[in-house]
């Protein structure tokens, strides 16, 4: 007898994804993000292109990324973890030869986008650590596996700002060229399927979105870790200026400091790693806001007080870094478990929102800067975005106390 479209469908006969491939999953995410930021100065000459019309390549991509994300949720839902992943990678390296090769900037902006197809690595390893945990266990997994997105923004732009030196800015894009054909290898090899086929089409699987989009307690989860990196994704469009034309630093040493939050993230995924199973979620998504916060406003009291420099602005994004580590993984968690059931589909529909906010986020921190303001607007800017995280998270803690969940 045939099988009902409303079944679910057991995964084909693999074994679940390693640790290690879930991983360098994120990262490569991560570093299509990030490497080329130092070379931006370098790409706009290359090109004979305004500064801010290259960095429409971070906030671009992003946008497209949160596009990407409503799709990649419930089409892999439907299809399987595994098959949508290998043709994402395949795909993203068919883009970045076009980032390469491209003659002109718009050109180059136009691959750029079609680079954020690599996003699936980011949605779907988080859906396979969801696929096999529980709510807990998986925002524990979770900032294990994005530890990924911590390592490699910590070395990428100092890496690609070394290569841009001495190569020039395409061997940024060779760099993920060559890892994205090897994280392709491993994961054919590697990644089983995980999820349960829900049976349903994919036009079964967008009626879906209402079920997510009514939910106060996916709202808040989403919007926590939409602020919260909201602080970062601003940081990312405004920070190359403050480097590079604020403060006079070159690729090498734009690249080098960089990775300060980085480095933060990769302590605050730590902590989440060990201690979210004890405290819970909430706690650890409230904590991470705070310190988020605290990392912007110590910052900008050091501006204040006429003491700011280069050392100084970058050392305490750190903060931010270690505030994201915390809350990202959690929120992100616990978005993915108010309906378990549509794990793909809600990570796809949290990482949409965070990312879109991105993109503005992004591309406004790149519009407001000009040498005469110095960091000061982009530091405003993360402030407000940390303190809507905090406030995001609490409205998710009053609703479980509405609910009985407390």
């Amino acid at each position: 007898m045939p099988m009902s479209a409303d079944v679910p469908q057991a995964p084909p006969r693999r074994s679940p994804p390693s640790l290690a491939t879930l991983i360098l999953l994120s990262g490569l995410s991560a570093l299509g993000m990030n490497v080329f930021l130092p070379s931006l100065p370098h790409m706009a000459e290359y090109f004979q292109a305004e500064y801010r019309l290259m960095q429409l390549s971070v906030s671009l991509y992003l946008l497209m990324n949160a596009f990407l994300q409503i799709l990649i949720g419930p089409i892999a839902d439907n299809l399987g973890r595994r098959p949508v992943i290998l043709w994402g990678i395949a795909l993203f390296l068919v883009a970045t030869l076009g980032c390469i090769y491209a003659p002109t900037a718009e050109i180059f902006l136009g691959f750029r986008m079609f680079q954020a197809v690599v996003a699936v690595t980011l949605v779907l390893s988080r859906a396979a650590v969801r696929d096999m945990y529980d709510q807990d266990k998986a925002a524990s997994m979770i900032g294990y596996v994005t530890m990924g997105m911590a390592v490699v923004p910590m070395i990428g732009p100092a890496v690609g700002g070394v290569l841009d030196e001495i190569f020039g800015w395409q061997a940024n894009f060779w760099l993920l060229f060559g890892l994205g054909a090897a994280t392709l290898a491993l994961t054919w090899q590697d990644f089983g399927e995980t999820a349960m086929r829900s049976g349903k089409t994919l036009l079964q699987q967008f009626r879906d979105y209402p079920e997510l989009l009514t939910s106060p307690r996916f709202w808040g989860y989403s919007l926590s870790c939409g602020f919260s990196s909201g602080a970062f994704f601003a940081y990312l469009g405004g920070a190359p200026f403050v480097g590079s034309e604020v403060f006079g630093l070159s690729p090498a040493e734009l690249g080098f400091y960089f990775g300060a939050p980085a480095i933060g993230y990769f302590l605050g995924n730590f902590v989440s790693g060990h201690f979210s199973v004890r405290f819970g979620i909430n706690r650890m998504i409230l904590w991470g806001c705070w310190m988020n916060a605290i990392g912007v406003a110590l910052s900008m009291l050091v501006f204040a007080t006429g003491n700011g420099s280069a050392f100084s602005f970058f050392a305490f994004m750190s903060f931010v870094g270690i505030g994201n580590g915390m809350a990202i993984p959690n929120a992100t968690a616990g978005a993915l478990s108010v309906r378990p059931h549509l794990a793909g589909t809600a990570s796809g529909l949290s990482g949409a929102i965070m990312l879109s906010g991105g993109a503005a986020l992004s591309a406004l921190a790149g519009a407001i800067l000009t040498v005469e303001t110095g960091a000061m607007p982009l530091l405003w800017l993360m402030l407000a975005t940390a303190i809507l995280a905090v406030a995001s998270i609490l409205v998710v803690i009053r609703r479980e106390v509405q609910l009985g969940l407390r």
